[in-house]
């Protein structure tokens, strides 16, 4: 019985997969911004060179970054550990829920890309997807739009998605100019 304190730990959120599987708060925006401009890139290179097998590599990343920010993700971990600190802009941080729901915004999209491509043979109907996520993450990365931050705001005002949940998000879902 002595491994039951460990799980207990772990359960409890203070032990090492707590720390792989967490989400930093906040978030560097220009970090966000950057992955989504890898993003951006890696989906037109899935569709210009017809290559659906990239489809489950911009998936895995979504997945990775929803689940651990960028602790898992090659991208993220790039972004963060290499381009961001040679850049000479300041960091800019912003809530991490709302960039957290993008992501997972991000991975339903690329994870049913993958699916339709790789499982279906359906590379028309994933690459329709994907020019969805280029849309989408050209927005962030250019202009620093987050629509999946966006529809967090609207269901926080709805009270689909509780104030607890992201208290530094309040002023942003009650309309009133905020980071997220």
């Amino acid at each position: 019985m002595a491994a039951q304190p460990e799980i207990t730990r772990l359960l409890a959120g203070r032990g090492r997969t707590s720390s792989v599987f967490s989400f930093p708060d906040p978030v560097n925006e220009v970090s966000a911004r950057l992955v989504a401009g890898g993003v951006v890139l890696a989906s037109l290179a899935t569709i210009i060179l017809d290559e659906p097998w990239l489809t489950a590599v911009i998936a895995y990343g979504f997945v990775a970054r929803v689940l651990s920010g960028p602790t898992l993700s090659p991208l993220g971990q790039f972004v963060t550990r290499v381009l961001t600190p040679r850049l000479p802009f300041a960091a800019r941080p912003v809530p991490g829920p709302p960039k957290r729901f993008a992501q997972a915004i991000g991975a339903t999209f690329s994870v049913s890309a993958a699916v339709l491509a790789l499982g279906l043979g359906e590379t028309g109907a994933a690459y329709a997807l994907l020019g969805l996520l280029v849309v989408a993450a050209t927005l962030e990365s250019a202009f620093g739009i987050c629509l999946g931050c966006r529809a967090f705001a609207a269901l926080m005002r709805a009270g689909v998605i509780p104030a607890e949940v992201c208290v530094r998000c309040n002023d942003v879902a009650l309309g009133r100019p905020g980071s997220a």
